[in-house]
């Protein structure tokens, strides 16, 4: 079966950090994801392998076109799991990439 597809290119940004920024990264600081599955990371910049997990499993629903009424489509926030650091990233829609089902598993 083949066909085309969409996708929604991501950008998760940090939003806000509401205590201690343990891991180094401040407002602003972001990676994205392009083509289903290409993370990216600004040139000399890191993003904290915690925080990235957290965010992480909620990505494919936000790559894919959702309902109105659907929780996903008006919630964008997730929280780092470190308690002492309080980040808040936020979740936008940048794009979007156009694929082949065939070139994906």
């Amino acid at each position: 079966m083949s066909g085309e597809m969409e996708l929604y290119d991501l950008r998760v940004v940090v939003d806000r950090i509401e205590g201690r920024s343990v891991c180094g990264l401040r407002p602003g600081d972001f990676f994205e994801v392009r083509e289903s599955s290409r993370v990216t990371i600004p040139e000399g910049r890191h993003f904290c392998l915690y925080a990235m997990a957290a965010v992480l499993p909620l990505l494919p629903a936000k790559q894919r076109a959702l309902a109105a009424g659907d929780w996903m489509a008006a919630d964008s926030e997730v929280a780092c799991p470190d308690p002492e650091e309080r980040m808040v990233m936020r979740i936008e829609r940048t794009g979007v990439s156009r694929m082949s089902t065939q070139d994906l598993t």
